[in-house]
């Protein structure tokens, strides 16, 4: 059920870009974890400004590249915690939880929202 119209979606990916960069802050994640939280928040920014839908500003990228790119995220996201420990031990399990979490709600955000600007879904 794709209940997340590309406007609202466009207006949830900058709040998404506030949530990356102040989190390092808020739970205290540290070093790495830290540093990719906020590459990943630079990342989402130039995605969400380059995005042909109703916030974005140059609106180069289709709107289904955006889901795909989104798709993918959230699968890196969500095996992050595998990866991550070989180059550098989680200092906690906040980290863990942080990018698993987060995997799960990019999935389930890209579940439900309507990639296709004409109504079909991808």
């Amino acid at each position: 059920m794709k209940i997340l119209s590309p406007a609202l979606h466009s207006a949830l990916d900058y709040l998404v870009v506030v949530i990356l960069w102040t989190a390092p802050f808020i739970l205290n994640l540290n070093g790495l974890i830290a540093t990719l939280t906020y590459s990943l928040g630079a990342v989402h920014l130039l995605l969400t400004v380059f995005t042909n839908f109703p916030l974005g500003i140059i609106k180069i990228v289709p709107l289904k590249i955006h889901g795909y790119i989104e798709l993918i995220v959230s699968v890196v996201l969500l095996t992050t915690p595998l990866y991550i420990s070989k180059l550098s031990a989680m200092d906690s399990a906040m980290d863990t939880f942080f990018f698993g979490g987060f995997g799960v709600i990019v999935f389930i955000t890209w579940l439900i929202s309507d990639y296709d600007p004409c109504g079909d879904a991808v």
